[in-house]
């Protein structure tokens, strides 16, 4: 017996809307699920862009902050681990306050090495460690300077493995030389028991001034490297070089955190060169 017309009608309207439902039902969930994924993504992206402005304005504190935060929201993301231990490194540098300085060192090294963890194929997660260990070993006494020199070495190398022209990698191997040469005899002997003879035999002068010439002609303009290529040459006896790369120091543009500062010290040093 033939349904009436009108029951089909309304039989196909409910299929049609039972249909719809489902379907809506669906999309929204599939919204819900993919949604918190779609919206951390996008924050870590505004987190970073924020963070990437305050660097540039030369504001580090507001620069980890939001750096920090994107870590938070995304505990793997490379670029946020090695960018939060490039603002916290350049925080410490300066810091007074010796406790909050270490503090600022140790979560710089936690990061880096997160860093490298998430990614260990890029130069800047290897080279953001041997900064952070670095600058932990400048702050440190000369017996547990020597501890930490063996890592520097071997990130800034490895950082140079993957990007040969990395000017920060180049700048910290030239640092890693000079700071050996520097050692007295005491620290030389303690050097040479963590380190080794071959590892400590090394170090020159000549490879100090090699590194850092390179990483001035790597990245131009950069006051930091034209202060530390001074310091090199001063240390190694070459006066008129070292004056001419204080003055180079004393040019270059403010770009950086600290370069203020660098700028201040560059001129008092070369005001005290013989």
């Amino acid at each position: 017996m033939m349904q009436p017309t009108y029951i089909l009608a309304v039989r196909t309207a409910r299929r049609w809307a039972l249909g719809l439902t489902v379907g809506a039902a669906s999309v929204a969930l599939s919204a819900l699920l993919f949604a918190p994924r779609v919206l951390v993504a996008q924050s870590v992206s505004d987190l970073l862009s924020a963070g990437d402005r305050e660097s540039v304005a030369r504001r580090p504190s507001a620069a980890l902050g939001n750096y920090e935060r994107a870590v938070k929201a995304e505990p793997t993301s490379y670029v946020a681990l090695w960018k939060s231990a490039r603002e916290a490194v350049d925080l410490g540098e300066f810091e007074k306050n010796p406790e909050t300085r270490t503090g600022l060192y140790a979560r710089a090294t936690d990061y880096a090495r997160r860093a490298v963890a998430a990614n260990g194929n890029d130069a800047e997660g290897h080279f953001q460690l041997a900064r952070a260990v670095g600058r932990t070993a400048l702050a440190a006494n000369p017996r547990e300077r020597v501890k930490y020199a063996l890592e520097v070495r071997d990130e800034a190398l490895r950082a140079l493995q993957l990007h040969p022209k990395h000017p920060g990698a180049l700048h910290v191997l030239g640092v890693w030389n000079a700071e050996v040469m520097r050692l007295s005899g005491f620290s030389r002997a303690i050097a040479k028991t963590f380190l080794g003879g071959q590892v400590l035999g090394s170090a020159s002068w000549a490879e100090a001034v090699r590194y850092m010439e390179l990483a001035v002609v790597a990245e131009p303009n950069r006051l930091v490297h034209d202060l530390d290529l001074a310091r090199v040459y001063r240390d190694a006896g070459r006066r008129n070089e070292a004056r001419s790369a204080y003055q180079a120091a004393l040019r270059a543009p403010i770009q950086d955190a600290n370069d203020d500062q660098y700028r201040k010290l560059a001129d008092e040093e070369l005001k005290k060169l013989k």
